[in-house]
């Protein structure tokens, strides 16, 4: 039982760490609950504060997700069909990658200032703005998913 959590731990921890980079997966909270079954191996344990601490972080870093996209907009005067531009730019940008998950967000939000009556210049620096605040988030949730893989990496090594 032990060898099927360990394995489905490492698994649900790089699958959550690519969601911090594809938004179809939940991607810290997927790396999150595969420390959680790490956990309930009999063979690592982690402290109940190191737990809820951690899950307090992954609540955080999942309303950032919101919070820093609304952030750039705002402060490069974007509006809410810039961010839903830029959403549905790095949706579509998945089929283009790697160039279109970078470029998809920031051709999105541009298009959708454009939608919302703004001139050009002000489209592109809204754009940029909100893709500012998508690559913020993106960054955090990838530094939160890399901590949990360098935890189950030194559990792994500690089993040796």
């Amino acid at each position: 039982m032990d060898v099927i959590l360990i394995v489905l731990s490492g698994l649900l921890i790089l699958i959550g760490f690519l969601g911090c980079i594809l938004p179809v997966l939940p991607g810290v909270p997927l790396s999150y609950i595969g420390i959680l079954l790490l956990h309930f191996s009999s063979k690592v344990e982690f402290s109940v504060s190191f737990l809820v601490i951690w899950g307090i972080i992954v609540l955080v870093a999942q309303l950032f997700d919101y919070i820093f996209p609304l952030w750039g907009a705002k402060k490069f005067g974007g509006s809410k069909k810039g961010i839903w531009g830029s959403t549905v730019g790095m949706m579509i940008g998945l089929f283009f990658a790697p160039w279109g998950i970078i470029l998809g967000p920031f051709v999105g939000a541009i298009i959708g200032e454009l939608v919302d009556g703004k001139n050009q210049s002000d489209a592109i620096r809204a754009g940029f703005g909100t893709f500012v605040g998508m690559l913020v988030n993106m960054v955090s949730k990838l530094i939160i998913a890399g901590f949990f893989i360098f935890y189950y990496v030194e559990a792994l090594l500690k089993m040796i």
